[in-house]
């Protein structure tokens, strides 16, 4: 149990930046601090206003960040991305 406790909090300090396939197949890249809470705000239609009319949605891809300043950096950073090159870094898990 406190293993898990510090896994939970361990998590609970940190940002992740995602991506997420939409039911249209299109890709939305987000950055959250609770990443199950954000998906699952993407498929009630409580997330970004892209995801809304594009539920369901699957995650694909995750990072973890120990600040809110570096994951809002990588977003922006694969925001600007190709869809091929958002699709390299997906299928290969690296850049």
């Amino acid at each position: 149990m406190n293993n898990l406790f510090n896994l939970s909090l361990f998590y609970s300090l940190m940002f992740f930046v995602y991506f997420v396939k939409c039911r249209d197949n299109t890709l939305y890249c987000g950055y959250t601090n609770d990443l199950n809470k954000r998906i699952d705000s993407h498929n009630k239609g409580k997330g970004a206003k892209y995801t809304m009319k594009r539920r369901p949605v699957k995650l694909v891809y995750s990072e973890i960040f120990e600040t809110k300043s570096g994951a809002m950096k990588r977003e922006y950073f694969l925001k600007q991305l190709s869809r091929t090159e958002k699709e390299k870094i997906i299928m290969y898990k690296t850049i």
